[in-house]
């Protein structure tokens, strides 16, 4: 039988009796670790193998590792990283920079049994992108962004973990946070076509995206693209992104009802998996009553993302250690 069409949080360190119970009985396609779950290497491959021992399957298991401000894994047990847009600024060579950066990150996420990172960004910077966002983007000009973004997928599936490209079709251009309220973007479509979604267009064979909880007024004036089966379409057959399609956190202010109510217009416009790290268990057998089992070609799509992970090749470390710092300076 196949999975639920969800990821979700867990709630602490270790898995405790009632939710290894609820974890079976919810079947969620894939599991997010924050840093509520987090103390030492050793604990993390306890509980990565825990949660894939009860679900009875190699179950992904994804982080936001972006590197900088948003890190689940810190000192003193994994390295530090510059925010992205500084580490851009700043490098002699910015994209293999950005290469190094990923492969160490991969190599780190690997260990401890995490095989999905929710990176690379390949939203663009713009005079008004929210702080929240700015420093962790890669540049202001799509060539280079698709550049970066490819360099940071290709490092990451070298180190055995799949990238998640996100937020598609673009985040860019919010002024506010949408962890915190509902992005709205005031640009006509034809601008959004050829500046702020393009670099998706460049990226879209990757095997997996998450979307964008915006809303693009001269798309689709009511929804965000989370919940919106234009945007959705559009991510689909203008962008022609053919992987594996998951939500942004469906727990972020940004969308409002109930989390099953969230999950639910998610499924329904389009999008293949539900992501809902954070709430309580309340909320967590809320979506899992609201999603489907993955069928038809959600479940081809989320086969294909899965059969991308491959073995770690073969890497000096210790030599990309001292690469990055000399690109550094």
């Amino acid at each position: 039988m196949a999975p639920r069409a969800a990821i979700l949080g867990l709630e602490g360190k270790v898995i405790g009796s009632e939710e290894r119970a609820f974890l079976r009985r919810a079947d969620p396609w894939g599991i997010i670790l924050f840093g509520r779950n987090v103390e030492a290497p050793g604990q993390l491959r306890v509980l990565t193998a825990d949660v894939r021992a009860i679900l009875g399957r190699d179950v992904p298991v994804m982080i936001d590792q972006e590197g900088g401000r948003v890190q689940r894994l810190r000192a003193p047990h994994w390295r530090e990283f510059l925010p992205a847009l500084d580490q851009m600024e700043r490098a002699d060579s910015p994209i293999r920079a950005q290469w190094i950066r990923n492969r160490l990150i991969a190599h780190e996420l690997h260990e401890v049994g995490i095989d999905v990172s929710a990176a690379p960004l390949a939203d663009l910077v713009e005079p008004e992108t929210h702080p929240v966002l700015r420093n962790r983007l890669y540049g202001s000009d799509v060539g280079t962004v698709v550049a970066a973004a490819r360099a940071a997928a290709e490092a990451l599936l070298a180190g055995g973990v799949l990238p998640c490209l996100k937020h598609i079709p673009g985040y860019g251009r919010a002024r506010v946070d949408s962890h915190l309220t509902l992005p709205r973007i005031e640009v006509p479509a034809a601008e959004l076509r050829a500046r702020d979604f393009a670099p998706f267009a460049a990226l879209s064979d990757l095997p997996m995206a998450m979307s964008a909880h915006i809303v693009y007024r001269a798309l689709d004036p009511h929804r965000a693209a989370t919940i919106s089966p234009t945007l959705i379409w559009l991510i689909r057959q203008e962008l022609g992104f053919g992987g594996l399609l998951m939500t942004d956190d469906i727990g972020m202010e940004a969308l409002t009802g109930s989390p099953g109510e969230r999950a639910a217009a998610s499924i329904a416009a389009g999008c293949d998996v539900v992501l809902y790290g954070n709430g309580d268990r309340a909320g967590r057998e809320d979506v899992i009553a609201h999603v489907p089992r993955l069928e038809g070609a959600a479940l081809s799509r989320a086969e294909a993302a899965l059969a991308a992970r491959r073995a770690p090749d073969p890497v000096d470390i210790e030599a990309l250690e001292d690469e990055l710092a000399a690109l550094l300076g």
